[in-house]
Order: structure tokens, then C-alpha cells, then sequence
């Protein structure tokens, strides 16, 4: 059969095979015909209605009783929705077949709001029944409702409170929650030593806790004055735990002092053979460290919590047109981006920077005229800054880190030559020593403490830029070579992250750099990872909350006022919050948010 198409006498041949139809005067193959509609509402639609029916009490099938208290249901909809009543309806269960079914494990408030929410996908947490409610929804195999609770009780960990929630999250099996609360309770150990939960600890829980490495403490002594505080609660039944505890105290990372003064005189430790050993041997590690390699491992390694949140301060450097600045501004991670904070007392560009016991400390720099030697210090809590006893030498470019209870200051530049000479703080005192200096004179290298010792990198003398690398052992005095970096850089950025050093940036004497390597202490081999986004020298590089941050520096044209994040788990680099007030040559430190303000319950 042919129809004529009238409009263009063009003939089609209509045979079955061909599948076509004349609608008009244009043709449509069969699948065009097929329109589908979609009401994409209809299943939450349906399910408010059953859950309309269901309160009314008709077409249901079930009766679930728990205590003195039963709901209705809906075999469909729970078995739908839930996985646990899946699974018991749909495997030929004894209690497929029956009406009214008991259910043990599960509290008959929770109960109910899950089985409301498999019909309106909804549960209101409080914290009433945010505990009852996560048992439930792991009861019922409902993932997404237990890890709503385990989020809400996340945003409410208090030093009061954590070590229960830890608790009780482990009994569930929640890794993710037991995970947080160990990392609120490393952050935040010495509030959280203070509370009652604390005193509740066995001794298996408590050297768990002191044994790691991630504790966030100003010094030792804080892990210290834990152990005895935890001990002296129950006297008679733990006194006899404090040898095993007191050998998890890294007691060589005290000072002498406080050693002699605090620790020797303590009578429970005066009591004990064992315990007074313990004290001798870090005697022993102060007055002969070639004793040191006798030691096992953890006792002279610092404690480093690398996901801990701090305030990011970036102090002096220099404006765009070169000038030095005593300018200070602070990033706050909370609100994620940074704002002013109170003004140094002088003008420093290449000014050292170090945190210790939470206070930032700002060594030397230049001011636009001179090299100077001068000190001042930042107290977050008074929100002011005050002069300390000034430095030996005067030092701009210079590096500074902080290790155990002292301050470092190594190298830089006094206005004449650059310098390899080392000088040690003590804040208690006040005083500055005069230490074994570098092999290399180092001005504009980088400086950080890492797994107990003061590491000293790239840099130049003047005439050489250095790939080397060279590190301070306090205990023998020492400075030794150790592997180089591979490229050659100063003015570089340095910091550490899960026991892994970084540098990034820097100068090599004909390029301005935006490479980044790694240095793994396990392997003694340095790599290359992911490179930042733009060249920076004179970049700063501080951790912060389990990343790194690039802040500042000058790609060749400009100073910037940029920072850029790495993450380690995606290796890659990304843009956050420009600084508002430095173009540049910033020192940074970070003190920590020490005062937690979560919700309590």
C-alpha cells in the first residue's frame, strides 16, 4: 500500500517491516508514539498517606511490642523501609507469619520513632534520645539514622562528656564516632583529665589513652599531673598502678627542674623502687645523652596532635611597595576567614616565628633600617604583646622553632653576613644560651622542630643557595648532615604533618618555585608531591587541622597575599581565604583553640 504525501507527491511504501504511520501529512515511527510520564511525588506522597492510614489503624498487619507499649504496622512498608524487619519477613521467620510480635534490644521510645520514620522518613534527635535512638537504628540495621546520631553527639563533645560518648560508641561498633571522640580527647586531654568520666577509667583505658603520640599537651608535665591526679582519687587500690603508668610518661622530655623539684619529691614516687629508676634514667638522658639510644623510642619523641584546630597568626612582613609592617592578622577556621588582631610593637619584616605553651613568639627581623635582635610575645588570652629578654645576635631571614620546653633561633642575616650561629630561649627564665652553631651559615632557610630534633634546611651563605639539610640533637649538642632536599631552595617554606616533613617553594637562584617535597623519616628519602599553584618565595608554611597551609610569599612579579591548602589524602592544592592585610613575607605561627565551647549534656 502507498499513501501520497499532498504536499510533496512524495510516495512512501507502508509495509509492515517499515512500521510507519500517516498521521497528517508527516510520518512517526512506532517508538515516538510512547510518551512516559513521571510523577516524581507519588512516593512520598503514598507513604504520607500510609502513614495517614496506619495512624488510623486500618489495613494493618502487624503489632510489634516492646515493654508495655505497642505499634502497629504495615509488613510492606517495614520490611520496605527497614532492613532488619526485611529480613525477618522475607526469610520465612516464625514471626513472618504471626500478628503480634515481640521485639527484645530495642528501647520502646526509639522503636516507635524509627517505625514512624519508615513511613515519613523523618526522626527528630535530641538529647534525650539521641543514645536510645542510635541503639535502635543499629538494632534495626538503619545506617544513615545511626550516623545522624553519631553526628549530633559529634557537635556536642564537652571534656565532660567524650570519654563516655567514646564509650558507648564503641560498644556499638561506631568507628567513625569512637574516631571523633579520640580526637577531641587528644586535642582537648587536659580538660578532659579534669573531669569525673576520667577518674571512671581502668588503668588498661588510662596507658592506652598516655601511651599516644597524639596527645595535644603544652609539656609533658600535663600527662604528668594526669596520671597523679588519677592515681590520688582511689589511694589505696591504684597506688600500686603507678610504676606501669609513670613508664608511659615520657619523664626525659621534662625539664631538669621540674624533675627534681616536682617529680623526685612526689612521696608515692619515693615510695617505689621502680618508679624512682624511671626518674634516674631521665636524669641519666640530661646529664649523659650519650645514654640516649638506651632509651626505648617513644620516651624522647615529642607528642605532635596534627589535626588539632588553632588560630593561624600572620605577623609583619611587608607591604607592596617593600615596606616592613608590625601588622598582625589572624585566620580563624571557624568562620574561615581572617580578620585583625592586635598590632606588633615594632616594624619586622623577616621576622622568626615560633609557638610555645600557646604563646606566640616573634624573633628579630628588620624594620626598615636595621637588623634587629629584640623579642616580643603575643598572649592570646591578655590579647597583648609584651618585649622578652632580646637575642644575643641581631637576625633577619633567621628561622625559629620550638622543641620540648625551649625556643630555637638558627642563622639569618645580621646586616653584615649571614649567620650559622644558634641561640636557645627558656621561657620560664627568660634567658637566651648561646648553643652549638650550624655547619652551614643559613640566612633565609627554613627551621622546624621533628620528632625531637631542630632541623635546619636550604638557605644560602650569601654567595650559594643549599639543598642540604642539617639537624640539632639537644641531648648530645650535636649538629649532623642528614639527606638533602632535591632541589635547592631558600627563602623556602617548612612545616610537619603526620610525621612526614614538608618544604614548598623558596628561590633557587634563577627561578622562583611552587614545587613541594616530602621528606619520610621511615624511608630517609625525600619525594615530590603535588606542587602548588603559583610560585612563592618567602612563603610561609604552617599544619593546621590535618593540612597544610602556603601563605603569603612573592612569585617574582608581586608579593601576595594568597593561601593555598594541601590536603595529603587527595594530594592536591586549593585556594582558601586571602589574607586581608599582608601582601607577603608574613612570619606565622599557630596556638591552638584550647578552650572548647561544644554544648554539654
Amino acid at each position: 500500500m502507498v499513501i501520497m504525501d499532498q504536499s510533496s507527491n512524495t510516495s512512501f511504501d507502508t509495509s509492515d517491516s517499515e512500521k510507519l504511520k500517516y498521521l497528517g501529512s508527516r510520518t512517526v515511527s512506532e517508538s515516538e508514539e510512547c510518551v512516559i510520564f513521571q510523577q516524581l511525588d507519588i512516593f512520598a506522597h503514598g507513604f504520607s498517606i500510609m502513614e495517614e492510614i496506619r495512624r488510623q489503624g486500618k489495613l494493618c498487619d502487624v503489632t510489634l511490642k516492646v515493654e508495655d507499649q505497642s505499634f502497629t504496622g504495615h509488613r510492606l512498608v517495614l520490611a520496605a523501609s527497614i532492613p532488619y524487619f526485611h529480613a525477618m519477613f522475607m526469610h520465612d521467620m516464625v514471626e513472618s507469619k504471626q500478628r503480634d510480635i515481640t521485639i527484645q534490644g530495642i528501647d520502646a521510645v526509639a522503636l516507635g520513632a524509627l517505625v514512624n520514620f519508615a513511613y515519613s522518613g523523618r526522626v527528630t534527635i535530641n538529647t534525650n534520645n539521641v543514645q536510645s535512638l542510635m541503639v535502635g537504628a543499629a538494632f534495626l540495621q538503619l545506617p544513615r539514622v545511626r550516623n545522624a546520631c553519631a553526628d549530633f553527639l559529634k557537635k556536642r563533645f564537652h571534656p565532660h562528656n567524650v570519654l563516655g560518648i567514646r564509650q558507648f560508641a564503641d560498644t556499638l561498633g561506631c568507628s567513625v564516632l569512637v574516631e571523633a571522640a579520640d580526637k577531641y580527647m587528644h586535642q582537648y586531654f587536659h580538660d578532659v583529665s579534669l573531669s569525673e568520666e576520667y577518674y571512671t577509667l581502668n588503668v588498661h583505658e588510662l596507658l592506652d589513652i598516655v601511651k599516644r603520640d597524639e596527645l595535644h599537651v603544652i609539656s609533658e608535665e600535663q600527662v604528668f599531673e594526669a596520671i597523679m591526679r588519677w592515681v590520688k582519687k582511689d589511694l589505696e587500690t591504684r597506688k600500686c598502678e603507678l610504676p606501669r603508668l609513670l613508664a608511659s610518661v615520657r619523664l626525659p622530655l621534662l625539664t631538669p627542674h621540674y624533675l627534681v623539684d616536682r617529680v623526685a619529691k612526689e612521696e608515692l614516687i619515693r615510695a617505689s623502687h621502680e618508679c624512682r629508676d624511671l626518674v634516674d634514667e631521665a636524669r641519666d638522658c640530661h646529664l649523659m645523652p650519650e645514654r640516649r639510644p638506651l632509651l626505648q623510642s617513644f620516651k624522647t619523641r615529642p607528642r605532635c596532635c596534627n589535626y588539632i584546630m588553632g588560630n593561624i597568626y600572620a605577623v609583619g612582613g611587608l607591604t607592596k611597595s617593600g615596606d616592613s609592617l608590625s601588622t598582625v592578622e589572624m585566620f580563624d577556621p571557624v568562620i574561615g576567614r581572617w580578620r585583625m588582631a592586635e598590632p606588633m610593637s615594632m616594624l619586622r619584616s623577616r621576622v622568626g616565628v615560633a609557638v610555645i605553651k600557646n604563646r606566640l613568639y616573634a624573633f628579630g627581623g628588620y624594620n626598615g633600617s636595621e637588623r634587629l635582635s629584640t623579642v616580643e610575645v603575643f598572649d592570646p588570652l591578655k590579647r597583648h604583646w609584651f618585649k622578652v629578654s632580646p637575642m644575643n645576635c641581631k637576625r633577619s631571614a633567621v628561622g625559629a622553632a620550638a622543641l620540648n620546653d625551649c625556643l630555637y633561633v638558627c642563622g639569618g642575616y645580621d646586616g653584615v653576613s649571614s649567620l650559622n650561629t644558634v641561640e636557645c630561649y627558656e621561657p620560664d627564665t627568660d634567658t637566651w644560651t648561646v648553643i652549638t652553631s650550624m655547619q652551614k651559615h643559613r640566612s633565609a632557610g627554613g627551621v622546624i622542630a621533628f620528632e625531637g630534633f631542630v632541623y635546619a634546611l636550604g638557605g644560602h651563605d650569601g654567595l650559594s643557595i643549599f639543598d642540604s639539610v642539617e639537624r640539632y640533637d639537644p641531648h648530645t649538642c650535636l649538629w649532623t648532615s642528614v639527606t638533602p632536599m632535591l632541589t635547592k631552595r631558600c627563602r623556602l617554606g617548612v612545616a610537619t604533618l603526620n610525621g612526614k616533613l614538608y618544604v614548598c617553594g623558596g628561590y633557587d637562584g634563577a627561578t622562583f618555585l611552587q614545587t613541594v617535597e616530602m621528606y619520610d623519616p621511615a624511608t630517609d628519602k625525600w619525594k615530590f608531591v603535588a606542587p602548588m599553584n603559583v610560585m612563592r618565595s618567602r612563603v610561609a608554611l604552617v599544619a593546621n587541622m590535618g593540612k597544610l597551609w602556603a601563605i603569603g610569599g612573592y612569585d617574582g612579579v608581586s608579593n601576595l597575599n594568597t593561601v593555598e591548602l594541601y590536603d595529603p589524602n587527595t594530594d592536591s592544592w586549593s585556594f582558601v581565604a586571602p589574607m586581608c592585610a599582608h601582601e607577603g613575607g608574613v612570619g606565622v605561627g599557630v596556638i591552638p583553640v584550647c578552650k572548647p565551647d561544644s554544648e554539654s549534656f
